[in-house]
């Protein structure tokens, strides 16, 4: 985080500006300007000593900059604060010295340590490390305050898309096409198969409940978030029948594995919109689970095409990559691509969930 360089050069002049004035108004005060001699000597000395703190203020923003110092631990940050303030306070004030001696503007006291340059570069360091320190700590102070304010805004964003996306979610899953085909269904059950129609309530009456519970955790194991999906596919079966063939090939060992809700759910009721309903003989639609490299691999494929369809394009597509995006970070992917002339697969690439048992 930098700040802009109109607000820096404005903070640095500002900033010089006042110590300038406070050190003639103490000149004033103390009655230190009598004489020519002596204002051209304070007022000399002042003009260096302002100079050198400008340049070399700027150039330890650059090192602190270069360094990346304020993206760093607190303590980090304060041990690297404090050494560039010595290492610059020494190097000002070689140079301040340096001016001082070659304008015959040194003290009384300055003068004795002219044989000692060591001494004479410690004696006007002091005054370098008061004003460094004081630049420094401003410095350090006003990206501290911008960047916790970035934080909490960037903190209410991320809440704010948070609560969007369950409450898109959750419309989404409620998907009032599907009610209505199934109640169609359904009722057309009651007379010629009693039995199948009980289940058929059930089974609605399952990924409803799921549905209204899928804001209220963030992972559920994949067991059963596949009950929820072959209850999904059979009241679907009901409407297609011989259109529609089903098939699952699951590796129990991932039943326990954590994924997010009514997401597997999505992609199946995605491959039946855009893939057995488009298609005048229907097709298969197969669920697939499985493990590789460490990572947990869900798949839905469908027979169809993607005709143009991309990861980004529609609520179901788009919804899954944010709310991975939110859960995993880059530690999870989707994709959907055409695997064969008429088959088409989403998959879910998820990191394994090492506290399942």
């Amino acid at each position: 985080m930098r700040i802009s360089n109109s607000k820096y050069w404005l903070f640095q002049i500002i900033g010089w500006g006042l110590f300038a004035l406070i050190n003639v108004f103490f000149a004033y005060s103390f009655q230190r300007l009598g004489d020519a001699e002596s204002r051209y000597v304070i007022f000399t000395r002042l003009g260096i000593f302002v100079f050198l703190g400008i340049f070399f203020t700027h150039l330890m923003r650059f090192v602190i900059i270069r360094l990346n110092t304020l993206q760093k631990p607190i303590e980090k940050q304060i041990l690297q604060f404090l050494l560039v303030t010595v290492i610059f306070s020494l190097i000002a004030s070689s140079f301040y010295m340096e001016a001082c001696s070659r304008f015959n503007l040194l003290n009384h006291q300055e003068k004795e340590f002219t044989d000692q340059p060591l001494l004479l570069i410690l004696s006007g360091a002091f005054y370098f490390v008061i004003n460094i320190l004081i630049w420094n700590l401003i410095y350090f102070i006003y990206h501290y305050v911008t960047k916790s304010r970035k934080q909490q805004l960037d903190t209410l964003r991320l809440e704010a898309l948070v609560k969007e996306l369950e409450l898109k979610t959750i419309k989404s899953h409620i998907n009032p096409h599907f009610i209505f085909n199934s109640l169609n269904s359904i009722r057309a059950l009651v007379v010629e198969n009693p039995q199948r129609a009980r289940e058929a309530v059930t089974e609605l009456s399952n990924i409803l409940r799921s549905s209204m519970q899928a804001d209220k955790s963030e992972t559920v194991v994949l067991e059963k978030e596949l009950n929820i999906v072959k209850d999904y596919l059979a009241l679907e079966n009901m409407r297609f029948e011989d259109r529609l063939k089903i098939e699952y090939n699951i590796d129990e060992d991932t039943l326990d594995q954590q994924v997010p809700p009514m997401m597997l759910q999505t992609l199946a009721e995605n491959a039946i919109k855009h893939g057995i309903s488009q298609r005048i003989h229907g097709g298969i639609v197969r669920i697939s689970s499985g493990f590789k490299d460490n990572f947990l691999e869900l798949s839905v494929q469908n027979t169809g095409q993607l005709n143009g369809l991309t990861n980004k394009e529609g609520f179901g597509l788009s919804s899954t990559t944010d709310r991975l995006n939110l859960l995993y970070g880059d530690k999870a992917k989707f994709e959907i691509k055409q695997l064969e002339p008429f088959l088409v697969e989403a998959k879910l690439v998820l990191p394994v969930n090492s506290n399942s048992k």
